[in-house]
Parts: C-alpha cells; sequence; structure tokens
C-alpha cells in the first residue's frame, strides 16, 4: 500500500488520490501555431524515467488539491511532496544511483 502525504491533509492512503501524470510540463504558449506532430509530443511523450521521478497528485477524496510529489518508479518511495508553483527540493544522487 502506497501512502501519499498530501500538503494540507496529512498522510493518506493512495485510494484517496488521483495520478496527473509527469509534474512540470509547460502548456504551449500559442497551440494553435503548433503542427500535429509537435502537439501530439506534447500531449503523449513523456520522459518515463526510471528511479526519481516528478508528478502530479490530486487529493481527490479529501482537500482536492493538486500538488506534486517526487517518487522512485522503481520502489515507489516517495521521497518529497511539494506544492504547486514550489521549486522541486534537490535530492542530490543517492547511494547507488548514478549521477
Amino acid at each position: 500500500m502506497l501512502y501519499i502525504d498530501c500538503p494540507w491533509c496529512g498522510k493518506r492512503n493512495e485510494t484517496e488520490f488521483h495520478y496527473g501524470g509527469e509534474a512540470h510540463i509547460a502548456r504551449p504558449e500559442d497551440p494553435s501555431a503548433l503542427s500535429d506532430e509537435q502537439w501530439a509530443d506534447f500531449l503523449f511523450m513523456r520522459k518515463n524515467l526510471k528511479g526519481p521521478y516528478a508528478e502530479r497528485w490530486c487529493h481527490s477524496n479529501g482537500c482536492r488539491r493538486w500538488f506534486n510529489v517526487i517518487r522512485n518508479t522503481v520502489s515507489h518511495e516517495i521521497l518529497a511532496v511539494y506544492k504547486m508553483g514550489e521549486t522541486p527540493p534537490d535530492l542530490g544522487p543517492k547511494k547507488g544511483e548514478g549521477v
């Protein structure tokens, strides 16, 4: 079971949350100027990293607020939680991980 620490409500069961995909993806300023290939790239292409990964989550069965989580996609360990608009914490390389 995964427990997520909502910045407003505290630690709760993952069933209270909704996954929102990769964090820090900026919407194009002028979407109508994009080609079909560029628009598809924006919509569907994500980093899909193995290891620490910044994600968006919504506490859908609680305060209904969105926030960011850095989660290790291998172990599912949550490394950091921070509010939207805040700078992601610098976690630095962990023991056994590459730089």
